[in-house]
Parts: C-alpha cells; sequence; structure tokens
C-alpha cells in the first residue's frame, strides 16, 4: 500500500509540475501576469510569494493550475481554485491584452510539455540503458502446425533444449534468432547446447514461411505474473506484479505456456493458484471468465507475461527517431480509445479514476524502474490528449475560445465565458464522479 501510494504521488507530482509550469513559463515570456502557480486545488497546504506570484501546494491533488491576469474565475471554478488572488492587477499585461498568438502558445504549453517529458522519457531510456529485448531462453515448445516445409527437423526440439547459434552467430536475444531465421540464407544450421551435431534445415526466402518458422518456435518463460488488468479476476483475487506461479491444483506450473493453457481450459471453473511472493509460498483461489477470439471461446485471468528482458544498445540517432515514434503511437492509441468512448464503441465503465492511476503507479513500480519510467511516459501523453478535449475548463476548452475569437474577430464575452467555464467544470466533476464510481467496483470482492 506505502508503495502505491508513493508512486502515485510521484506520477502525479511530476506531471502535473511538468504541465502547468509549460503554461507558467509561456506565460511569463510573452509578458502576461501570472498571479498563482498551484500544485492542486482548493486552498494552500504550502504556500510563498515571490515577486507577483504565489506558489502553493494545494489540498486537493488532482491536478493544478496557473492562475493569470484575467482569467480570475469567480463562483465555482474561482473557489476550486483557492479564490481570488491578492496581487493588483495590472490591466496591461492581462491574458485578454495578449495577441491570438500568444495566447494560444500559453493554453497549448502545458500538453506540449507532457508530449515533451514522454519523448525525453523514451529516448533517454534508449539512449542510456539501450533497447529492451526479450533474453534467449530455452525454447518452451515447437508449434508443429507453423512448420514449413523444409524445417521439419526442428520439431525434435524439446522443452528447455537451447539454442545458442545459427551458422556460427551466438543468440543474446530472441530477437537475434528472428532476424537470423527472417533474414538468414536459405539454409540454417541451430546449434543446440549439449548436441554434438546441428539441426540442419531450408527454407526459401518466402517470408510469410519465414514469419511462420519464427512463430513456430515458443520460448520458455517463467510463469512470472507481469501488469495485471483492474476489475479482472487476477486484480480481485490479489495477484501482483512479480508474483510466480509455482502449481495450479495440484499441478507444477513450469512455464509460462503451461500457466496459460491451463488457464484457457478453465473457464468458469475455479482454481487455486500457488504463488510465490517474496519468499513466501501463498494460495489464491480465482475463476477464469470466458473470452472470445478469432472465433475461439476460452478463459481468462486478466494478467500480462513478464518476460525476462535485457537491454541491448542503440546509437543516439536511433534513440531519437524511435522517442518520437513512441511518443506518436501512444498519442493515436490513446485518442483511438477516447474516439471508442465517445462514439460507444467502448463502455465508460472502463474509464478509470485516482484509484485506478494509483493501482496502475503501484503495479509499474512493483515491475521495476524501467516500466515505472515507460508507465510515467504514457501517462503524461494521455494527460496531453485528455487536456485537448474541448470542454471548457480544460486546455482543449480554452483553445476553443481562442478558435471562435479568431473567426468571430473579437472575444466571447467574459459572461459567456464564466458560464460555459462551469458548464464544464459540471462536466468534468460527473466524469470524475463516474471514474471513481468504476474504481470502487472494481475494488469489490
Amino acid at each position: 500500500m506505502l508503495l502505491t501510494i508513493v508512486s502515485f504521488v510521484v506520477v502525479l507530482g511530476v506531471l502535473i509540475s511538468v504541465h502547468e509550469f509549460g503554461h507558467f513559463i509561456v506565460a511569463k515570456a510573452v509578458g502576461i501576469q501570472v498571479l498563482r502557480f498551484s500544485l492542486g486545488f482548493g486552498r494552500p497546504l504550502i504556500s510563498w510569494r515571490r515577486g507577483e506570484t504565489e506558489y502553493w501546494i494545494s489540498w486537493i491533488p488532482l491536478g493544478g493550475y496557473v492562475k493569470m491576469a484575467g482569467l480570475e474565475e469567480e463562483g465555482m471554478v474561482g473557489e476550486l481554485e483557492g479564490g481570488k488572488a491578492d496581487a493588483a492587477i495590472d490591466p496591461a499585461r492581462t491574458f485578454d491584452k495578449k495577441p491570438l498568438w500568444a495566447r494560444m502558445a500559453v493554453i497549448l504549453a502545458g500538453v506540449t510539455m507532457n508530449l515533451f517529458l514522454a519523448f525525453v522519457i523514451y529516448t533517454g531510456l534508449l539512449a542510456v540503458a539501450g533497447d529492451q529485448r526479450m533474453v534467449m531462453t530455452p525454447v518452451d515448445s515447437v508449434d508443429a502446425s507453423r512448420v514449413p516445409a523444409g524445417a521439419e527437423a526442428l520439431a525434435t526440439l524439446r522443452r528447455g533444449d537451447r539454442i545458442v547459434r545459427v551458422n556460427g552467430d551466438s543468440l543474446r536475444t530472441w530477437d537475434d534468432l528472428d532476424k537470423k531465421i527472417l533474414s538468414g540464407p536459405e539454409a540454417l544450421r541451430f546449434q543446440i547446447a549439449g548436441r554434438p551435431e546441428p539441426i540442419a534445415i531450408h527454407v526459401p526466402h518466402d517470408t510469410a514461411a519465414r514469419h511462420q518458422l519464427a512463430r513456430a518456435l515458443v520460448p520458455l518463460f517463467p510463469p512470472r505474473i507481469g501488469p495485471v488488468t483492474l476489475g479482472q479476476p487476477a486484480h480481485r483475487a490479489g495477484l501482483r506484479p512479480g508474483d510466480v506461479v509455482l502449481r495450479i491444483g495440484s499441478d507444477t506450473v513450469v512455464s509460462w505456456t503451461d500457466m496459460v493453457r491451463r488457464i484457457r481450459e478453465s473457464v468458469g471453473k475455479p482454481l487455486v493458484l500457488t504463488v510465490l511472493r517474496g519468499d513466501s509460498a501463498i494460495q489464491i483461489p480465482i475463476t477464469p471468465v470466458p473470452t472470445d477470439s478469432v472465433g475461439q471461446h476460452f478463459g481468462v485471468i486478466g494478467v500480462g507475461v513478464n518476460p525476462p528482458l535485457v537491454r541491448v544498445p542503440v546509437g543516439l540517432g536511433t534513440a531519437l527517431a524511435v522517442g518520437v515514434r513512441q511518443t506518436g503511437s501512444q498519442v493515436v492509441a490513446v485518442v483511438i480509445q477516447v474516439k471508442r468512448l465517445v462514439t460507444g464503441h467502448a463502455s465508460a465503465r472502463e474509464l478509470g479514476g485516482v484509484i485506478a492511476i494509483a493501482q496502475m503507479s503501484g503495479q509499474a513500480a512493483r515491475l521495476g524502474l524501467d516500466f515505472y519510467l515507460q508507465f510515467l511516459a504514457f501517462f503524461s501523453v494521455s494527460l496531453a490528449v485528455l487536456n485537448l478535449l474541448p470542454i471548457p475548463v480544460l486546455d482543449g476548452g480554452h483553445a476553443m475560445f481562442l478558435v471562435a475569437e479568431a473567426i468571430r474577430r473579437k472575444p466571447l464575452s467574459p459572461q459567456l465565458r464564466l458560464r460555459l467555464t462551469q458548464v464544464g467544470m459540471v462536466i468534468i466533476l460527473v466524469i470524475m464522479v463516474l471514474a471513481i464510481s468504476n474504481d470502487v467496483i472494481r475494488n469489490v470482492r
């Protein structure tokens, strides 16, 4: 519980600070009077003043804000932001007195900083630690149905056999093996540890056949739990990231494949998992729920794989390119999910609130610093995209005000902006109540 709380506070603190610092620094740069910089809403727990700006750490840790001259909302929003600031307003330095481009730059600075933070994390991990790859483990099994003609000899591999070289080149990761299979010559020689003679196969340069061969070799991963999906049987039963499944019922579990096979065939049937957590073996009752995929009906419990990984060094150019690509792909993923929610293709029950964020933060922390930083980057992208929704109170809503001003060639009246902002606040509060309700329901066992 302590790890979950600390990891959540760090995630929220970092992302809010970065977001609001973006607004703050650009507002200062274009000459807008900044009255208050606050992490959190409501009245301050800690406050100090430097120059004309108040700095607060407030008691509701669900966001933050930069109060600028000319945007001092009253009523519900004003109270949520701690009321009026004490500093005298300089009429020449209010938000509305600045050019449209300057105001738009201030509004978009927060989401820009969140996207930049994600890019820095992804790029930094690659540049400093290297690219993440799955360690070359022994073979768990060979899917004979996928072995193409000419490669039948690979079906002689048994669980525990370790492929150490292909055509004389040693292997460190499963990616190394895939590359040898996909781009190697027609004749491939697999050296197996403990066998005097290699396995020789001959596969033509057919892309489909080569991919089929690569997928036929199943790696032997330990049955170690990775991310746990909130609300699913594993979460409700109390499984945690890092738990290692030792037995299901009285049957010993050797690999991840063993565990998945047993769960898939046990739809609706109660199982007892014996897991190793730290130095203790504990028993966890769990019942797989049914799911359908590609015409198949099988059981799931809602856990992800946690394979042994290694970082492979990459150049700075590659790190920058991959950092951009990862950030962009995360933006697309979040936009698609928002679209599915808005269009009704996804249930509103999928929404998560602060409890869900805290639980995911705790899971990421248990999986290690690497995973935690990647979660921080993903959540930073999510915060950026969600803040661009055209809802007053959010950055997207303020941007829409400016777009309307550009079209009308005059700003919306302060009264209209205030009413729209209050409507936006009601919408946000409704979403928050729904999300927190979902969190509570997910955690009822």
